[in-house]
C-alpha cells in the first residue's frame, strides 16, 4: 500500500515518513528538531521508545511545502 492510498487515521513510523522510503525530504536529525519547535507535526506515542505519526498530519505538512 503506497502513502497516498493510507488513511488519514493510519499511524505511521519514523523510516516510513523520511527520505529515501518516504514523502518527507529531510534527514533524521532535521526531522527531530523540526518535531521541538513545532514545524514538524508532534508524535503520538505508542509505548516507551515507540514513537508514530498521524497519516493526516504528514498530508497536512506536505500540503503546506515542506
Amino acid at each position: 500500500m503506497t502513502f497516498d492510498e493510507l488513511p488519514n487515521e493510519a499511524l505511521l513510523r519514523e523510516k516510513q515518513i523520511l527520505h529515501p522510503n518516504g514523502p518527507v525530504p529531510v534527514s533524521r536529525s532535521t526531522w527531530w528538531a523540526g518535531v521541538r519547535s513545532g514545524r514538524f507535526p508532534q508524535p503520538v506515542r505508542l509505548g516507551p521508545r515507540t514513537t508514530a505519526w498521524r497519516v493526516a498530519d504528514i498530508r497536512d505538512l506536505l500540503q503546506s511545502g515542506v
